[in-house]
């Protein structure tokens, strides 16, 4: 009988573990929050990721739960494995990438190298933070916060007054969170693997570039990336995925500076944008790899396929008419290219797709990716 591996969630990433569960001959399952979502295809639920019950029906009939996103509240996660579910990641595990207040109390305990951070309760701590750190800011809203959103760059506390209007009217109190406005040369991104049983594996750090708070593009691996730079963002990754406990794929989003260090920004515990390039740069890809490790089967090598890989975000779509228009004139034109769509209506600043294009020569890599990923926008 085939191994059954059910996801939270319908979306994009829910729907590219699709066709390496088939290769894997693992029985994919995903609980989708409506109909018609990216995952449609292996949509065998539809309901509320936050109703235990749902979700615990849902998972009776698979060997393991992982998840499309990191959203499906604590309560539900603990029922879970109360219940017997085989849950990867875990509670333990997931609630540090839930709230970011947590996250950063604990990697300070584990020693990792981050942005200074407090936790601010009212504009007058919040300013008292800004005025310690130059006249600005980066406050963060601790729960929910993705592609840009729940962050601001503020130079007064006063410009966060909504944001604690908001905590003061949650019954359960709470904070935000202040962090230094760090000077970074570049973003970059380590993935890696772990399984329950231990065993870990790192990809190539990643070079990324975000546009409006949203990774509008990935090189894989990073350029100019010293063996020293490699080493300290693997043991970064792996120094994190072993001290929370991490299982499947773990992406540690990173800063480095001008003074060439690095610095952990933010966490994801599932497949993510930084490691779309794998489908087609590396032995294994983060999908695969996410499924063998939730399953605790051996991992598969992460080495690249060439030299270089790009790849580039198709953002919001063409305004008029679906994706499917433009596909013959792309793979015309860029026949290298590798157009990934996630049965997603176009809408400004959606990620609606991506292209991959691996190659020896990055200049010649990075006009065919962000060419090919044109003709899907206007």
């Amino acid at each position: 009988m085939a191994l059954r591996v059910g996801v939270v969630g319908g979306g994009q990433l829910a729907r590219m573990m699709i066709a390496p569960a088939v290769e894997l001959g693992v029985e994919l399952r995903v609980l989708a929050e409506e109909e018609g979502m990216s995952a449609a295809l292996a949509a065998t639920a539809v309901g509320d990721y936050r109703d235990a019950q749902t979700v615990l029906a849902f998972a009776r009939d698979v060997d393991v739960l992982t998840f499309d996103h990191e959203h499906v509240p604590q309560e539900v996660l603990t029922t879970l494995v109360a219940e017997g579910v085989a849950v990867h990641p875990g509670p333990d595990a997931l609630r540090f990438a839930q709230d970011k207040l947590l996250m950063r109390a604990r990697l300070d305990e584990l020693g990792m190298p981050q942005p200074d951070w407090a936790a601010v309760t009212t504009p007058e701590e919040l300013q008292a933070f800004i005025d310690d750190h130059g006249g600005r800011a980066v406050v963060k809203t601790p729960r929910g916060g993705y592609d840009g959103k729940g962050v601001r760059v503020v130079s007064a506390g006063a410009e966060a007054e909504d944001w604690f209007a908001t905590l003061a009217e949650d019954a359960r109190g709470g904070a935000l969170l202040a962090e230094e406005l760090v000077e970074f040369s570049r973003e970059l991104a380590q993935q890696v693997a772990r399984r329950p049983s231990g065993a870990v594996r790192a990809y190539p750090v990643v070079e990324t570039v975000q546009r409006d708070g949203v990774c509008a593009e990935v090189i894989a691996p990073a350029p100019h990336a010293g063996e020293r730079l490699q080493q300290v963002a693997a043991h970064i990754g792996v120094g994190i995925a072993e001290g929370l406990g991490v299982t499947g794929m773990l992406a540690v989003e990173l800063f480095e500076t001008i003074d060439e260090r690095l610095l952990v920004n933010e966490l994801a515990m599932r497949p993510h944008n930084s490691g779309h390039w794998s489908q087609d740069g590396a032995v294994t890809s983060q999908f695969e790899q996410h499924l063998r490790a939730v399953l605790d089967l051996p991992l598969g090598d992460t080495d690249p396929r060439a030299e270089w890989s790009m790849m580039v975000n198709i953002l919001g779509g063409p305004t008029g008419g679906g994706l499917d228009a433009r596909f013959a004139a792309a793979m015309a034109e860029h026949p290298q290219a590798k157009v990934h769509t996630y049965g997603k209506a176009p809408r400004p600043g959606r990620k609606v797709g991506h292209v991959n294009v691996v190659g020896d020569d990055l200049d010649d890599v990075a006009y065919r990716a962000r060419a090919a990923a044109s003709f899907f926008l206007d």
